[in-house]
Formats: structure tokens, C-alpha cells, sequence
């Protein structure tokens, strides 16, 4: 089938991530349901945009593949534990609080006051804008046609810490040891990060932190296919530097979640290295 051929590597990707999640858990019809729906959804897409005299249906699908990560995150809670018995959190936290307290970690950033955590809950509550930054700013400078390499890139990293998810059942630090460790101050948006992942987030596990792969995914996707605005790559790379940061002083993650994370975002890095020499 053309239309099956014709699709772009990010959204097959994509195909192929539903699916092993659908393989995951073999017996849930739901799970093939959802994954055949979007494998016909995008071939559909690729149909549409073969038809179309324009550019709508192609932009649509720039922008298609990351809403698609939504579907994607949002699966992982089929997989959240009815038991827990705390092993992996137990062994983390220790690392945790080496960092945070006896290397100084936390009263350094609060030696400011609120200033610095009331940044970091800006970057950790924008990361899920990361992507579709990045997206925008190769459409600012006319780069386009670098869209599906940049994407192919931005998915693997968080798609891969996604698909890790069953493997490392958790609960995030302020959860699991509740009143432990807790930042000492307390911002408004601080109170907004924490409704949004109590209230919207999922509950399977917090490792590999794809709040940190997707971020440094697409820092590496603007480096390597925007290298006429390198500062736009190193932007985001600082940024993402700083969600790491937020990530765990703000106990929403571990220590070895943020590493963890970073670690899935230099696969992504050598797939998009591969993308970029073929």
C-alpha cells in the first residue's frame, strides 16, 4: 500500500510504539484497538496529504505527531501497580539526599529566597512545551523540511523513557516519603505543578524522567538540524539542564530518574545522528 510506504520515520515510529505497547499486555483488546485506530489514522493522513494541493494537511501532520505523545503518556497508566512495595524508591532516595543536602544542593538554590525555586517550577511546568518550541523554531527559520528528522529525534527520547515505564514501577519522591525532603519554600506556581501532576499525571512510574529526555532530545534535534542557529540547540540544552534541576529538587523526580533520563536522550541523539547521515 503507497499510503503505508509513504509514511514519514516519525510517525512510524509511532505505529511502532502503540503497538509494542498493545504487545505489553496482549489479552486488553483495547490496547489493539487504540493501536489500529492510529496506524489507520496516520495512513489516512498520508492519503489526505497526497490529495491536498496545499500544505494544511502536511503541516497537520508536523504537529499530529506531537499531540500523538499525549495518547502515548497517557497509556502508560494502564500499567500503574495496585501493590507497591517501595525497593526501587527506597535505594533511590539515598542518592537523592546526598545530593540535596549534604552536597547543599537545596539551600544553595534557596540562599535567593523564591527567586530560584520559582524558576524552576517554570521550567518544570513549560517542558511540556518543548517540543512544539523547538518545532516552531524550525518553522521560524524556514526549515520545515528538517521537521520529521527533528521529530524522528524529539519522539525517540521520549517514547523510549515512556516504553520504560513497566519495567521500573514508582511513585514519584513526594509521594512515597511524603513530608520528607519537600523544598523549603513554597511558590504559587509550586502549587499549580502539583495539582497539575496530582490531578493529570500518570502513576506507573517515574524512571526513566521523560520530562528530561524529551527536553534534551530536543535541544540535540536543534543542534544537529539547525546548525545555522546553534544558539536556539544550546538554548535549549541549558534549559533542559535546569529541568533536570527541578525535576528533583522539587521531588518530583529521583536523582537516577534525571540521569536515567539523559541517558535515553544520547539514544535519541544517536538515532538522530543516524537520521542525519542517511
Amino acid at each position: 500500500m503507497k499510503a503505508f510506504r509513504d509514511l514519514r520515520s516519525s510517525e512510524r515510529l509511532l505505529i511502532v510504539y502503540f503497538f509494542y505497547v498493545a504487545l505489553l499486555w496482549p489479552w486488553s483488546p483495547e490496547r489493539w484497538i487504540v493501536a489500529g485506530l492510529i496506524a489507520i489514522f496516520l495512513v489516512g493522513l498520508v492519503w489526505l496529504d497526497s490529495k491536498d494541493r496545499g500544505l494544511t494537511v502536511s503541516i497537520f501532520r508536523d504537529w499530529n505527531a506531537l499531540a500523538l505523545t499525549l495518547v502515548a503518556y497517557r497509556e502508560m497508566d494502564w500499567f500503574t501497580p495496585t501493590v507497591r512495595d517501595h525497593h526501587l524508591e527506597r535505594a533511590w532516595v539515598v542518592w537523592d539526599r546526598l545530593l540535596l543536602h549534604r552536597y547543599g544542593l537545596q539551600s544553595a538554590i534557596e540562599s535567593a529566597g523564591w527567586l530560584l525555586p520559582e524558576f524552576l517550577e517554570i521550567c518544570y511546568c513549560v517542558v511540556y512545551a518543548a517540543g512544539p518550541v523547538a518545532l516552531g523554531i524550525l518553522y521560524l527559520y524556514n526549515k520545515r523540511e528538517r521537521a520529521d528528522r527533528f521529530l524522528t529525534i524529539y519522539l525517540t527520547g521520549t517514547l523510549l523513557a515512556y516504553a520504560l515505564f513497566p519495567y521500573f514501577p514508582s511513585e514519584p519522591p513526594r509521594t512515597a516519603f511524603a513530608g520528607l525532603d519537600l523544598p523549603g519554600v513554597m511558590t504559587g506556581l509550586r502549587s499549580f505543578n502539583l495539582w497539575v501532576v496530582g490531578g493529570y499525571g500518570i502513576h506507573s512510574s517515574v524512571f526513566p524522567s521523560a520530562h528530561v529526555s524529551s527536553a534534551f532530545s530536543a535541544a540535540w534535534g536543534l543542534l544537529l538540524f539547525l546548525p545555522e542557529r546553534r544558539g536556539a540547540g544550546w538554548a535549549m540544552c541549558v534549559y533542559s539542564v535546569c529541568v533536570a534541576v527541578a525535576t528533583i529538587y522539587g521531588r518530583y523526580h529521583y536523582t537516577v530518574d534525571a540521569v536515567a533520563g539523559f541517558g535515553v536522550s544520547l539514544v535519541a541523539l544517536a538515532a538522530g545522528i543516524l537520521v542525519s547521515r542517511r
